[in-house]
């Protein structure tokens, strides 16, 4: 299947600023893709250029098959974008802000999509509600209807939930979720890790303007991350034996929790000898768990290393 976003050889400058270097990267469509990166990295500028808001200094885009430079009306009509600020007009309605941005895309007037939109993301109530009257949370969800006004195939949230709480924070993670379902490909930049956890289906990472990761998301976690075996002991133990030296362990500060990092790819993880040499020392324990390295984590390790 041919993927509904295409980036090729694209680099942006700033004069001596190189803001993006060589990037290709291919968007499926259909998928959740969550951009991660720190700030300043290029995901915002990454974002613009595909959406034509921000020229290029070299490379290729293709969306739907369309290149961005050369169809640009053909290519912006099928993205919605939804920035990290909120311009929105604040004397206007939710309703109005609607009806106005389809007309935009050429799109013949459709009060049901519009209400269907609304409801979706609990805005219908306040429909004809002045936007500078609403929450902040509420005019970021004003700014994705505003993006889906006019059907698009892509959706760009570019930090969708930032200065949003929790309970709203996880009624637009359901929005996302069914927005995938209905056949739209998302493009999520967020710095809540735990919102690329939850709804991507692939990852990619940038840092420094280049792309230096694009995973699938489980196999990912299954690949980088590191399992812990946490043993809660039945007796405090000051120190370690110097036969359990290779293990490298961490002892808890109270003597009666020991920590043991291994690696999932390797083909042993050790754990079985480790269980067999505590006992050789006397050492008991009661209780234990295993965790996974969670995407945090592997993120922040990634970009450490590119650092």
């Amino acid at each position: 299947m041919q993927p509904i976003i295409s980036v090729s050889g694209l680099n942006k400058a700033y004069g001596d600023f190189q803001a993006l270097k060589n990037i290709d990267l291919e968007i499926n469509r259909g998928e959740i893709f969550g951009l991660l990166g720190p700030n300043g990295a290029g995901k915002t500028t990454l974002i613009n250029i595909i959406c034509g808001i921000v020229k290029k200094s070299s490379g290729t885009i293709t969306v739907d098959g369309f290149d961005n430079a050369e169809n640009f009306r053909a290519t912006r009509s099928r993205i919605g974008l939804v920035p990290q600020e909120l311009p929105t007009e604040t004397f206007e309605t939710p309703y109005d802000v609607c009806r106005f941005s389809r007309g935009l895309f050429g799109k013949r007037d459709n009060p049901a999509h519009i209400e269907k939109v609304l409801r979706s993301l609990s805005l219908w109530d306040k429909k004809d509600n002045k936007i500078r009257t609403l929450s902040g949370g509420m005019k970021r969800r004003v700014l994705i209807c505003k993006a889906l006004a006019h059907e698009p195939e892509v959706l760009f949230l570019d930090e969708p939930t930032a200065g949003m709480d929790v309970e709203l924070r996880q009624d637009m993670w359901n929005v996302v979720q069914s927005l995938r379902e209905s056949g739209v490909t998302v493009i999520l930049t967020t710095h809540y890790i735990e919102e690329a956890e939850q709804l991507a289906d692939r990852v990619g990472v940038i840092n420094h303007g280049e792309v230096i990761l694009v995973q699938e998301k489980t196999r990912l976690m299954k690949e980088m991350g590191k399992k812990q075996l946490v043993l809660h002991l039945s007796d405090s133990i000051a120190a370690l034996p110097s036969s359990l030296d290779d293990y490298h362990l961490d002892l808890s500060d109270d003597g009666l929790e020991l920590t043991y990092h291994y690696d999932t790819k390797r083909d042993r993880t050790g754990i079985t000898a480790l269980l067999s040499d505590l006992q050789a020392v006397d050492i008991r324990f009661n209780d234990l768990h295993t965790s996974q390295s969670s995407l945090e984590e592997i993120f922040v390790g990634l970009v450490s290393k590119n650092t």
